[in-house]
């Protein structure tokens, strides 16, 4: 690089600091997601279809109602929008197949106990006891879970 080019980029570097000094910006408020003029980055693009969220998906207590989405290569996704019953993997011995009889809590969020929403993680009411839901129902098409003692 040649004498003078160096001096244009020094130059540069100091109107930068400059105007960082006129504009009394302390090094916290420079990450805000903005220039150095001050105007905000926008973003170069909306969405594309794949990348859009679906249509939420609540998995609650009544006669099992499935349905089936085409998803990315041609593949195909069940999930569940009502469930009757549970496959509980008790220690030591084959899952079983046990109809649920209410949602007693859920951990992620208390709202959804009280509307009887299953997902990961919710502890359900059967005749075998406590079970909690060790799989995802809106994304698999069935549930699974274990006992708790």
């Amino acid at each position: 690089m040649s004498l003078r080019a160096n001096l244009i980029l020094v130059i540069r570097g100091l109107n930068i600091i400059e105007s960082y000094l006129n504009k009394k910006l302390t090094p916290l408020s420079m990450n805000k997601g903005r220039k150095i003029s001050g105007g905000k980055y926008i973003k170069n693009r909306k969405k594309k279809l794949y990348e859009k969220a679906g249509q939420k998906r609540i998995v609650k207590i009544g006669e099992e109602k499935r349905k089936t989405k085409r998803t990315m290569g041609g593949n195909i996704k069940t999930f569940l929008l009502k469930a009757k019953f549970v496959n509980v993997q008790v220690k030591d011995k084959k899952p079983q197949k046990v109809e649920i009889k209410n949602v007693l809590e859920t951990p992620s969020n208390r709202f959804l106990a009280r509307q009887n929403i299953i997902t990961k993680g919710t502890i359900i009411e059967t005749k075998l006891g406590k079970v909690r839901v060790t799989n995802r129902p809106t994304q698999e098409g069935s549930i699974n879970g274990f006992l708790i003692e």
